[in-house]
């Protein structure tokens, strides 16, 4: 494999991950809502955050690298 290009599993991959870190955000977002402590709401605060910078780099990855198909 050459450059910026990914296999067909690696695409599937990153879009495993992008998901799984969609819910992980939004699990942290809803949740910061109903908790009382403070020192856990900043916690998932910094979690959420954490896991929106991930799905941003994650959306990088799939834009910048063109999936190739084994299939030609």
């Amino acid at each position: 494999m050459m450059g910026n290009e990914l296999a067909l599993h690696e695409a599937l991959e990153i879009h495993e991950l992008l998901a799984f870190k969609n819910v992980c955000m939004t699990k942290a977002t809803t949740i910061r809502v109903l908790v009382a402590d403070e020192e856990l709401k900043g916690l998932l605060s910094t979690a959420a955050a954490a896991d929106r910078k991930h799905v941003e780099d994650l959306k990088g990855l799939l834009a910048r690298g063109t999936t190739t198909s084994i299939i030609s």
